[in-house]
């Protein structure tokens, strides 16, 4: 199902967030979901998920709720939820189907049949595919025998036709917008791209990133995304087909987890843009960007999210304040073990209500 078929993105001219409306006799991805699991919902519940790692590196495995503080602006939050990835996740597998992944369209499925087979059985999977159009091939579900067909499904060569290029950003902006809402608990989006986005019109000096004068009203923008993403609490867990940039090692990506990397800076360190975006997009919402020249091979990748997906802690709790519009800080603190790292996203967005 073609997930953007009916679909109208519309800017509200009172809040600026952007919505979808669905046309009549669209593409109404609702009724096609399973139904979400009757779990905490209840309004401004915040959840965040997180991975604790020693010194060494390895993940520290069995810290209960009393271990972890959370702030939100600065403000410690009472932990209303607390899970040590004994609930279901629920992932999103998004799959670029544009020409330019051609070479490794068979490696890729192979993989992405081994990363379902090693995740636990209760995780719900749904299975998106994309090139200028964004296709569900199936909603999230656990039944394994349909996910490895919906893998199976993928073919470069049969969208061909579907010349308009590749809509990296948009295509997480319906994901995000169309599949998560309502589901509780661990969420992740696993992307497998080169990264090359022709949708949004980004550039390291600012075009495509935020909505300007002159800029059309209804068209998408990477903050967009990045707001749509971060408002569901998904984190992306990203795997580039193109080389690591020299200077873009795990630890200076740590060094400057709380600067913007989206500028003309990037080009004189030899990133360029479209990896550049794709680091910034971790940054702003979670998860990890590996390349396939350090990892070797798309299933070591695949193994290596689904290794950091089951060591993850998942926080909630309600704002002591209230949750008010806007982008709001977050820190995780791990207390009685020794110096350990914390990898969380660092922010959160409250949409603006209409």
């Amino acid at each position: 199902m073609q997930m953007d078929r009916g679909v109208k993105m519309v800017r509200d001219a009172k809040t600026g967030e952007l919505v979808l409306r669905h046309s009549e006799g669209g593409a109404d991805t609702a009724g096609l979901l399973p139904r979400a699991p009757l779990l905490r919902v209840r309004v401004n519940l915040v959840e965040v998920s997180c991975n604790v790692f020693a010194p060494d590196g390895t993940a520290l495995r069995g810290l209960q709720e009393r271990d972890f503080r959370v702030f939100d602006d600065g403000i410690r939050q009472n932990i209303s939820h607390f899970d040590a990835s004994r609930e279901s996740a629920s992932i999103a597998l998004v799959i670029d189907a544009s020409p330019s992944v051609l070479p490794d369209s068979v490696v890729m499925k192979a993989a992405a049949q081994e990363l379902i087979a090693g995740l636990s059985p209760v995780d719900e999977v749904a299975v998106v595919d994309f090139s200028e159009h964004t296709f569900l091939l199936l909603p999230f579900s656990r039944n394994r025998r349909l996910l490895r067909e919906a893998v199976s499904s993928v073919n470069v060569r049969a969208l061909f036709y579907d010349t308009g290029g590749s809509n990296i950003y948009r295509s997480l902006y319906l994901v995000a917008d169309e599949l998560f809402p309502g589901r509780t608990g661990r969420k992740a989006i696993i992307l497998l791209t080169d990264g090359q986005d022709s949708g949004l019109g980004l550039s390291l000096y600012g075009a495509g990133v935020r909505p300007h004068r002159g800029y059309p009203a209804h068209h998408a923008t990477f903050e967009d995304v990045v707001r749509a993403l971060s408002a569901q609490g998904v984190e992306v867990y990203v795997i580039s087909t193109q080389n690591r940039p020299r200077i873009m090692t795990q630890e200076w990506l740590a060094a400057n987890r709380a600067n913007s990397l989206i500028t003309p800076a990037a080009l004189t360190l030899g990133i360029p843009a479209y990896t550049a975006f794709l680091a910034e997009l971790v940054r702003r919402v979670g998860g990890r960007l590996y390349f396939l020249d350090e990892t070797g091979s798309i299933a070591r990748a695949y193994h290596a999210i689904v290794r950091r997906l089951r060591a993850q802690y998942t926080l909630g709790y309600y704002p002591s304040d209230g949750a008010n519009p806007g982008w709001h800080s977050l820190r995780v603190e791990v207390l009685g073990h020794g110096p350990v790292r914390v990898a969380s996203r660092s922010a959160y967005y409250e949409p603006a209500q209409n």
